[in-house]
């Protein structure tokens, strides 16, 4: 077909569509902090983590189950989870300690555990039962492990790890084990 016969198909009102010139963008090269002040900063302050984890407004039942799930943890892992079947790599106890101390151990923990390459761990917070208060560790617990983003999943432990008084978490893989992970899984094959 020819660019006349096709034209002519179009009719006359149609006309060729305007193309504008493209702009090019500028990087701001003044007033900005140069690289290597930023640098300096950085190294000056060591990165923080800041501690996100506020008290809960409300409580659980001290035989209640926690669960969570991160979207896109798959179905399998956390049923591996929820039935103990993961090596616990990490322990953190918060029997005796306040709301505060516990606050600042959890956060800690989860925390270690990332850096140190811990995917599963259990936390055991008690139950609270026959105290004035009765599951308030194990209800902080419960609302500050979604908090966290290292946390993928947690799922209250069997009997024998502690059943409602425990809880399994499963972490994100830091960067060293995805590495691993894509090195162990590689599709290469030798020549």
């Amino acid at each position: 077909m020819a660019d006349d016969d096709f034209s002519s198909m179009l009719g006359d009102d149609v006309v060729p569509a305007k193309i504008e010139k493209r702009q090019t963008l500028s990087k701001n090269k003044g007033g900005d902090v140069s690289k290597a002040a930023r640098r300096q900063a950085a190294a000056d302050h060591p990165e923080e983590q800041e501690d996100p984890l506020a008290e809960p407004t409300e409580l659980v039942d001290p035989l209640a189950v926690l669960s969570f799930q991160r979207p896109g943890v798959q179905h399998g892992v956390f049923k591996n989870l929820r039935l103990g079947k993961y090596s616990l790599d990490a322990r953190l106890d918060l029997h005796k300690l306040n709301v505060e101390q516990a606050r600042k151990q959890l956060f800690q923990f989860i925390i270690d555990c990332q850096e140190n390459d811990v995917r599963a761990a259990l936390i055991t917070h008690g139950k609270g039962e026959g105290r004035e208060t009765p599951a308030k560790l194990k209800s902080c617990v419960a609302h500050w492990l979604p908090e966290l983003p290292q946390v993928l999943a947690f799922h209250t432990a069997k009997k024998q790890h502690g059943g409602y008084g425990a809880t399994y978490v499963l972490l994100k893989k830091s960067d060293k084990q995805k590495e691993e992970t894509r090195e162990k899984f590689s599709t290469k094959r030798p020549r």
